[in-house]
């Protein structure tokens, strides 16, 4: 009889994996199925292009590029569906090196982060964003659980976090940091920090900067960085007021092509980047990134205190600016002006989606997604502090303080260099409201294993 329940239970658990393995990533891409075609976002276009353009443009990785093209012939459904498994196999094995490893748990934390977080959404999308979290979560298990996965697992998590970390430069700098920040408190912690994994890890950063170089060679015969740096940077300072005033302190002195323009400047970087300015006029990044990239240098070395309050308040409006469909209207021309142009066949379909067609709006999705966001960033902040007063190392107060020098390390670097964006926020932050999932569960678990003890 006793053999029989444990056959039964295997059975029940053998279907429960099998159930989760194939509900999780379709609900993970509810919203493209819905929509009829892959959600698009501003972005989308200039990745996509790389391929075909064969000339490297700021802030758009010619490794996201090439990744894309792969899943042209599917429509880009090959991507989606990459994407939704790797989710769902990152999430699991976070939950397995935590000894948390239970169908039916995966599949509450899962449709909890369904319900309550921007993952289908950013999961659905053709960008870079579904890897800037995932890729926080593989490095924590490659540097911290490298004892308890196997040498396949590793080398998957490493390539994994490589090709993340060279999709998006933002990403990368966040991986970097929290190398860094492992390296830096390594001799106070000791153990919990395995050498061999943080470096390891520290590696991926390496690989992933050497796959973007490559990348850029391929496709544009260049042996360079992605541009856009200065540029991005240059628009962050335009923002908060610091361009205009560096202007009207040195046009007088100095021969500079916006000079003509320093009482016409646009009040944000978008409109001056991307919309119809002087900025085109110019000879955008061609005719005037040397320029933005004086200035910007300039403008740091005159304004410090000016640059370091601007800092701050970059920082701490991008960890507010968490909302959910930034850039996912239905008016994206330049995306829809590249599958026009490089893929005629797929027009039809994108054209008939539902975003396309102005049907699309987050509003009520945010009402949700917002205050879940908040809340989860304050508990990931209390279990790390709390681990800290009482001097834990578990896996749970770890992970919870990853994922906090993560939002943080994200909130600088974006609002810093880029300006805030409620993109920036969204991409990352359903993490920490995975880690409060995860920490309730392990709660859960420890409480039952107490009461079966004292049974």
């Amino acid at each position: 009889m006793i053999n029989t329940q444990i056959l039964r239970a295997r059975l029940t658990d053998t279907r429960s994996v099998w159930a989760a393995t194939i509900a999780i990533p379709l609900l993970l891409l509810a919203p493209a199925f819905w929509n009829g075609y892959p959600l698009l976002q501003w972005d989308t276009g200039g990745y996509l292009a790389r391929w075909y353009e064969g000339y490297l443009v700021p802030s758009r990785s010619t490794v996201f590029g090439i990744y894309l093209h792969v899943g042209e012939d599917s429509s880009f459904w090959l991507n989606l569906g990459i994407q939704a498994l790797a989710t769902l196999w990152i999430l699991q094995l976070t939950l397995r090196v935590l000894d948390l490893a239970r169908p039916a748990r995966l599949v509450a934390i899962s449709l909890a982060l369904i319900a309550t977080t921007a993952l289908p959404w950013i999961a659905s999308m053709l960008l870079t964003d579904i890897f800037a979290g995932l890729s926080v979560l593989t490095l924590f298990v490659l540097v911290m659980c490298g004892a308890k996965i196997s040498t396949l697992e590793k080398w998957i998590l490493f390539v994994f976090t490589a090709f993340s970390a060279a999709t998006h430069s933002a990403t990368l700098a966040v991986l970097l940091g929290l190398c860094c920040v492992g390296w830096a408190m390594r001799p106070w912690l000791g153990r919990p920090i395995p050498f061999a994994g943080l470096a390891l890890g520290s590696l991926t950063i390496v690989a992933g900067a050497a796959m973007l170089l490559a990348a850029n060679f391929a496709l544009s015969g260049q042996l360079a960085w992605t541009p856009g740096g200065y540029g991005v940077a240059f628009g962050r300072m335009l923002q908060d007021g610091i361009v205009t005033q560096y202007l009207r302190d040195h046009c007088a002195s100095q021969n500079l092509k916006l000079c003509p323009y320093r009482d016409e400047l646009p009040p944000t970087a978008d409109d001056f980047l991307w919309g119809h300015s002087m900025f085109d006029t110019l000879g955008r990044f061609e005719g005037l990134n040397d320029e933005m990239g004086f200035i910007v240098v300039r403008a740091l070395a005159e304004y410090p205190a000016w640059q370091a309050e601007a800092a701050l308040a970059a920082t701490a409006r991008q960890l507010s600016s968490v909302a959910t469909g930034e850039g996912s209207s239905g008016w994206l021309p330049h995306t829809y002006g590249i599958i026009e142009r490089y893929i005629p066949a797929q027009a039809a379909r994108m054209h008939a989606a539902r975003q396309q067609r102005w049907r699309l709006d987050f509003t009520a999705v945010n009402r949700i997604h917002v205050p879940v966001a908040f809340a989860s960033m304050v508990l990931v902040v209390m279990l790390f502090s709390r681990g800290l007063w009482q001097r834990r190392r578990d896996d749970i107060t770890l992970l919870a303080g990853t994922v906090t020098l993560a939002l943080l390390g994200n909130a600088a670097i974006c609002g810093v260099i880029s300006g805030p964006h409620d993109r920036y926020g969204a991409r990352i932050v359903w993490i920490a409201t995975f880690v409060v999932l995860l920490a309730a569960a392990k709660a859960l678990s420890a409480r039952d294993a107490d009461e079966l003890a004292g049974c």
